[in-house]
Formats: structure tokens, sequence, C-alpha cells
């Protein structure tokens, strides 16, 4: 976009890794919902678009924000009128520094993952979040005890409704062949990771929205999936298998249906102790627990505002509280007043419009233009695939800061579609629709115009009666 605007400045992209992320068949599904896959491609390919970038491929050792400059790993520094801080973030591990956790939240660490399912029989996963569900859903022929901190399964996504809607997917037999891979991975010559799991502090690029296909996620087992979920409970202690046999504790089997877990006698490489007392034996452990904004080569020596959640604040403008710096996607956290149907999630939608905007804004502010808040701020709106379903969520899904005053009105029918709205004072507020409902357009404009709906009741959902025909 910066290159579009200004073709006669020289723009710098700093970034560690040999490859970069590309959008590629974007589409516009609706007003505010975007679908897209995320490939990489080597940098080579932008320079060749836009003969004024320069890609840099060092990781960023400072940042002088007084003196406008930084300082790369490779030992070299640049000077700059604007930066813009696109850093993403990095998985938050539920241990640092343990060979047996993996984190997962980029292409490399899921590669590690894969060579290491290959020899697996039983994993732990930890985690509810949008990567765990794929995970889960993904492995075949290993076992998974899958722990979680809440009552149901992807509570950043659903409600416990949806959960319970889900659930019978991971006891069925694994459905039809998943379509090829469209992703390509470019290594370097010679940066191959040797070893169990490659514990690289290097950070990649984030997954795009379709990670797991063409990754050959199969254990050693031959049957499909088996997953046993621990709710209400995180991880206490790791013991490795040495420390596991002098604490002469009870480890567990996965356990049967209908049967608790008995005592287990195989002796595993490492094992996991949850709060609930309980303790298994695994292969290995998959920390797939969010993300924290990958702030720190940039603090040292500036004095940014810094959000709760760990990243730098930015204005509707993109701005940090630094002049010439701007932040965008992960790294950043959104400080204006927002919608009330918009709320910042760390997503690649959200990245990939934060990225937009920032540039535009950028070039208003150079320029001396004044610009407007991007549209796709107005309304919360993400589409994303899980256990083979169309998933669509849109505003204040899952009632966000609505407090109690509101209602659910909900539609199911089994193994075919799961349809939640949230209303609040007869306006609809939120949805979430797995399947293929057809319903995302409808309900965006619904939300969007915050039309009082209060007349039509239940027949809202009424599957017998077209919504859109009354809507159009």
């Amino acid at each position: 976009k910066l290159a579009m605007e200004f073709p006669s400045e020289d723009i710098f992209l700093v970034t560690a890794s040999p490859v970069i992320k590309a959008i590629t068949n974007f589409k516009q599904v609706s007003k505010t919902l975007e679908e897209f896959d995320v490939e990489e491609q080597p940098s080579s390919l932008l320079e060749n678009r836009f003969p004024n970038i320069k890609v840099i491929q060092s990781g960023v050792k400072q940042l002088k924000s007084d003196e406008h400059k930084i300082f790369t790993e490779d030992g070299k520094e640049y000077m700059y009128e604007k930066i813009c801080l696109c850093a993403g973030a990095k998985p938050k591990l539920i241990f640092e520094g343990n060979p047996y956790v993996l984190g997962i939240r980029d292409t490399d660490s899921a590669q590690a993952f894969q060579k290491n399912l290959a020899q697996a029989e039983r994993i732990v996963v930890v985690g509810n979040g949008g990567i765990a569900l794929e995970l889960v859903y993904e492995i075949e022929g290993c076992e998974v005890i899958w722990a979680i901190k809440d009552k149901a399964i992807g509570n950043t996504f659903f409600d416990a409704g949806a959960a319970e809607f889900l659930i019978p997917k991971l006891t069925t037999e694994k459905r039809e062949t998943p379509i090829e891979c469209k992703r390509t991975k470019y290594t370097m010559e010679g940066s191959e990771e040797k070893g169990l799991i490659a514990t690289s502090d290097k950070l990649g690029s984030a997954l795009g929205p379709d990670w797991h296909e063409g990754l050959h996620l199969k254990g050693t087992k031959e049957f499909s999936h088996k997953v046993h979920i621990e709710i209400l409970c995180e991880v206490k202690k790791i013991h490795l298998q040495q420390e596991f046999i002098q604490l002469k504790q009870t480890s567990l089997t996965f356990p049967k249906k209908e049967k608790h877990a008995e005592p287990d006698k195989v002796l595993w490489p490492v094992y996991v102790e949850l709060t609930n007392g309980k303790i298994y034996g695994c292969d290995f452990i998959v920390s797939a627990t969010g993300v924290v904004p990958n702030v720190k080569p940039f603090l040292h020596g500036n004095n940014f505002a810094v959000g709760e959640d760990g990243g730098l604040k930015v204005d509707k403008h993109m701005r940090t509280s630094l002049p010439d710096i701007y932040a965008a996607g992960d790294i950043c956290t959104a400080s204006w007043e927002p919608s009330p149907l918009w709320h910042q999630m760390r997503l690649w939608t959200q990245a990939r419009q934060m990225g937009w905007y920032a540039a535009k804004c950028m070039a208003a502010d150079t320029l001396g233009e004044f610009i407007d808040m991007d549209f796709s701020f107005e309304l919360f709106a993400h589409v994303t695939k899980f256990f083979n379903y169309k998933v669509v969520v849109l505003g204040k899904y899952n009632a966000q800061g609505l407090g109690l005053d509101h209602e659910l009105m909900l539609r199911c029918t089994k193994g075919q579609e799961y349809v939640k709205v949230v209303m609040q004072s007869g306006r609809m507020m939120g949805a979430v629709l797995i399947g293929e409902t057809d319903l995302e357009e409808t309900f965006e404009n619904l939300i969007l115009n915050q039309m009082d709906l209060s007349a039509y009741g239940e027949d809202l959902l009424n599957p017998d009666i077209d919504i859109e025909d009354y809507f159009d």
C-alpha cells in the first residue's frame, strides 16, 4: 500500500524471515467479511512488483526513537522518516525452555510438530483457542488428552451450545479427504532444523487460516480420532520421566468410554500433572495457549505507552505514543474508543485490515490530509473453518461487554447448522453461524443498521420463514 502511495520514496521491509506472507485468493464475502489464504512467498517477488521496496532480511536489535534509527541484528543501522512496527506476537508457552513443550504459532513450529507426531502415541494439548481446536480435530492415530481451563471447548469463539454441536465431530470417523494445500514453504539452504524439537528463538510468521492443510498430522496408531477432554483445569507441573519415577505417583491410561482411567503401566518420556489432580504420561505437550505481543526488541530506551495485554497502544490513526512510529497487527493494542460492535482480537483478518489502514494513515499524515476511520472497524467480523464447518462470528457474538441485559436466540440442526444471535433491547448485537447457513449478509446488515426487531420475536430464527426476504 505504501509503495503504491509513494512510488518515488524508498520503503524498507525489515524481516527476520527469508519469506514474506502474502494474501492470496482474497474474497470480499460481504461488507465486513473477508476470506483469503495466506501464502509464503520469496521476498524477491515483492521487490520485483514494487521497485521502491527493499527487503532487509535481519531481525531488529534496537529502535532509537529519539534518533529515528533502527539497528538490525546483522550490525547495520537505518534512518527512518516514519516506521510501522508489525512484529506480531509470540506463543505464550506454558513452560519456557522445556524440550517436551512445543508452542505452535508459525509454520516452522507446525513443521517441527509434525515431525514429532510421526513417532507419537499420545500427546497432551493445552489451550482452547482456534489453533488448539484445529489441531485436536486434525490429529489422527494418536491419543490426545486435551486440557482446557474452561467448561467447554473453543471459548474464544463459542459458547457451550456451539461446543456441544461440534463435539460429535471429534468422535466420528474422519471425513472426506482434505483439499490439497496451496501453501508453499521456502527454506534457506542449510537451515533445516535437526533434533527432537526445534526450540528456536527466531520467531516465524504467524500461521495462516489453513495452516494444517497439507501437513500430514498422523501419529503411530491405526485408529482415527481418540480425544479425551479434561475441562476446568490447567497444567500444574511437568515432570520428566526420572522425576516422575521418584515421585511414586500414579499416572492414568487413556480414559475409555463410560469408564474411569486406570493406572498406566507404560513409561512415558514426560508427564503432565493437572490442577484437577490427574497425571497423564505422553510423548510431548503442545502449548496452544494464545500469544503475547512481540514488543521486547522495541521497548529498551523508548517510552512507549503499553496496553494491559502487553501491546503497544495505538490511537485511531494507528500511531503509537512516540512520534512517527505506527504499529499494526498483533503487536498493537487498539486504544481508541471502539465502535460498540467491534473489539480487537489477534487474528489474521484484523492484522491485514490494520496493516492496510496503517499505511493509509502514514500516507495521510505525510501529506497533511484528514482520514476517516476504516469501515472494517465498525463491526467485528470473522469467517473461518472449524471441524470442517464454515464458522462466521459477527459483532458481540459472545455478548462481550453486554452485561446481563441481553438474550440469546438459538437454532440448531444436529450435524448441519448452529445459529445463535445475541439480542439487546430488540436489536441484534452479535451472531455465531456454524455450517452453510447463508445468513451472514442478512445478519451483518441487521447488526449494522441496529433495526428494532422486537416485532419478529422468535420468528427471527424460524427455519420455515426466509428471513432474507424480509430484510432485502
